[in-house]
């Protein structure tokens, strides 16, 4: 009796946090949830504590058959459309590695590099005036020293 409630408790949660997830728009993982909180109720309708005691004429562990089958059916699925996307769990993980690695602006180092003494093509170069040029010296001195 205590088996059973426990694991009508635990199907009863997987199947919540399957709902939440798909609220979230997340509808493979959901379904991969509710097939594996469907399974605890399978094994309790089946009755594989009691399985030999009258498993084959009760009309509750065909019921919990079906259930294991709608599980099943459930995996295959999303696994199938998982599939047919050609994305899986390994190839977010390398992709996400991928991104790491870039650099966020690899050309952001170049003036830095002795590019920043000569003004780029297209660009006039920076005008220094006499008077308000020498309060701001220090600033472009900075920026110099960091390639802006």
């Amino acid at each position: 009796m205590i088996a059973e409630t426990v694991c009508s408790a635990a199907s009863a949660a997987g199947l919540g946090i399957a709902v939440v997830t798909a609220y979230r728009k997340r509808f493979l993982a959901a379904a991969r949830i509710a097939a594996y909180s469907l399974v605890p109720v399978g094994l309790v309708m089946t009755g594989v504590v009691g399985w030999l005691a009258d498993t084959a004429f009760s009309p509750t562990a065909w019921a919990g058959f079906g259930v294991l089958g709608a599980a099943w059916a459930l995996f295959a699925a999303t696994r199938a459309v998982e599939r047919r996307r050609g994305s899986t769990r390994a190839d977010r993980r390398a992709a996400a590695r991928g991104k790491r690695r870039d650099a966020v602006a690899p050309t952001a180092s170049a003036p830095s590099l002795g590019s920043a003494a000569r003004p780029a093509a297209g660009r006039p170069a920076p005008s220094r005036g006499t008077g308000s040029g020498e309060d701001f010296s220090d600033i472009e001195a900075i920026l110099k020293k960091h390639g802006i």
